[in-house]
């Protein structure tokens, strides 16, 4: 494995020959740091490699060039071509199958009608919504809005005596 120890060495062998006409240590050096520690790609490489590819070069060019997966110039021209954007998106986690429209007509439905059960409840909404919606998410919604299965308990208040 080749580390930034064993480029400074000069240890890292004829694996490291970069063709560029930059090919400095220091700059083998960075690459292989930035290399391991690197998540995403900063604005101003996001940038440098669209201009690259507006410019006419080819996506593996920009990869070898920028030091990252071909896959992840292809992911980045696809959306700059589509949003006219690089900025990354913001994930987290799987989509929700209910809009916030959808909850707050569950949270109406639920406070309109406190006898139902969520099992009813969930089905006369998936019947609204044209999609199945189960028990358990409109359950997850209704806790989310504040809404719990309580059961009406009469106590007996007895006086205190003295």
């Amino acid at each position: 494995m080749v580390t930034p120890q064993r480029l400074k060495k000069g240890l890292a062998g004829p694996m490291l020959q970069f063709a560029s006409s930059d090919s400095s240590a220091e700059s083998e050096i960075v690459k292989a740091e930035s290399m391991s520690k690197r998540n995403h790609l900063h604005d101003e490489m996001l940038w440098r490699a669209v201009g690259m590819l507006q410019a006419g070069a080819r996506q593996s060019a920009v990869s070898r060039e920028l030091n990252v997966h071909r896959s992840v110039i292809h992911r980045l021209w696809n959306h700059c071509q589509m949003d006219q954007n690089t900025s990354r998106r913001v994930h987290t986690g799987r989509r929700r199958i209910t809009t916030k429209a959808d909850d707050r007509y569950r949270l109406q439905c639920a406070r309109r009608r406190r006898i139902l059960t969520v099992r009813q409840l969930a089905s006369q909404l998936s019947a609204a919504a044209g999609r199945p919606i189960s028990r358990q998410t409109v359950s997850r919604r209704l806790h989310e809005g504040g809404l719990f299965a309580r059961r009406p308990v009469v106590c007996v208040h007895f006086p205190l005596r003295t």
